[in-house]
């Protein structure tokens, strides 16, 4: 029987049963204990499991994600929480320095199996420096590998799988997604992995590919086009870094039609990567050059229609798929 839970309890879940599964496995980061997590996701944790396992941490992510690392390298299973990714620039230097580059560096002698939880995206009206999608600048980096849940199966499953691994993972929650709710199968781990996309949505006419939080608009998009009588397949990427590009590739083999959903802004973006692979890979089976539809390149705004205005729509994810069929004509459902 299904389960209904919201994205937020996914995540909570998923936390719960790591520190159960796992005594290697704490949760540190700011606010995650006493004051049960920034967006309320590791709530209860800390009475539950501990003040050594929920550790609470000073404003210092450069430290903290260093602290991360050294008891990764100890032999600990550590989940770090940076509050938002705006935040994780003060802890680049360690990111993209040292828990990335570290197992090229000692020959394959050291491993840094810590995951990295951050949320990420704008819609909140946070303004310019609290509202950046910057997803693309970590699936940049060798050593990393960097996970965008977008459903609460995934939300609820990918933690573990994370766990695994002997290198870094990166794991983007977006802030709107928190508070979505949907039905969990109990067999929904078996969907459930992180090495390939997800086919959300089957179509005909044309893929849509997206993640994390354009996820929603996207697939809303895809509905409101089938009443128009055409079929888009949704790609949910949900692995940023190793990309699944045999996915992809199928994809536009049946479809020939590709529209890239980005939040983050278009010049270098992970939606600018996926069309020059498409392009590689996929040229002679295209009937349109490739598109992509990306968060206008401002700083996103305060105000409320302006950041809706600055972040990719259902509406004009219409509009751009209409137009990548030669359909020119405005629609709007």
């Amino acid at each position: 029987m299904n389960t209904m839970i919201s994205y937020r309890d996914a995540m909570r879940e998923a936390l719960r049963e790591a520190l159960q599964r796992d005594a290697r496995v704490f949760l540190m980061g700011e606010d995650v204990g006493m004051y049960g997590g920034s967006y309320a996701v590791s709530k209860g944790l800390l009475e539950e499991f501990g003040a050594q396992r929920i550790r609470d941490t000073p404003l210092s992510e450069l430290g903290f994600v260093g602290a991360g690392i050294g008891a990764a390298l100890g032999g600990l299973r550590p989940i770090v929480e940076i509050m938002t990714v705006n935040f994780s620039l003060l802890a680049l230097d360690q990111l993209v320095n040292t828990a990335a580059a570290l197992r090229h560096m000692s020959g394959g002698q050291f491993h840094v199996p810590l995951v990295v939880r951050m949320a990420t995206g704008a819609g909140r009206q946070l303004a310019a420096q609290h509202s950046h999608s910057l997803e693309g600048w970590y699936a940049h980096v060798p050593g990393l590998r960097v996970l965008a849940p977008a459903t609460i199966e995934d939300a609820r499953h990918m933690l573990w799988l994370a766990l695994q691994e002997d290198d870094p993972v990166i794991l983007f929650e977006h802030a709107q997604l928190y508070n979505v709710v949907a039905p969990l199968a109990p067999d929904a781990a078996a969907t459930v992995d992180i090495e390939r996309c997800r086919i959300r949505r089957a179509g005909r006419d044309l893929t849509l590919v997206t993640f994390g939080g354009m996820l929603p608009p996207t697939l809303a998009a895809a509905e409101q086009l089938a009443q128009q009588g055409i079929e888009a397949e949704v790609i949910d990427l949900r692995v940023l870094r190793p990309l699944d590009d045999a996915t992809i590739g199928e994809s536009i083999r049946r479809t020939h039609r590709a529209l890239i959903i980005d939040e983050e802004w278009r010049s270098g973006s992970l939606a600018a990567e996926i069309s020059a692979r498409i392009m590689e890979q996929a040229f002679y089976e295209l009937d349109a050059p490739v598109q992509r539809l990306c968060s206008a390149e401002v700083p996103i705004p305060y105000a409320k229609h302006l950041e809706a205005a600055a972040l990719p729509q259902p509406a004009t994810i219409i509009e751009a798929a209409r137009r990548l069929l030669g359909k020119q004509e405005a629609v709007t459902g």
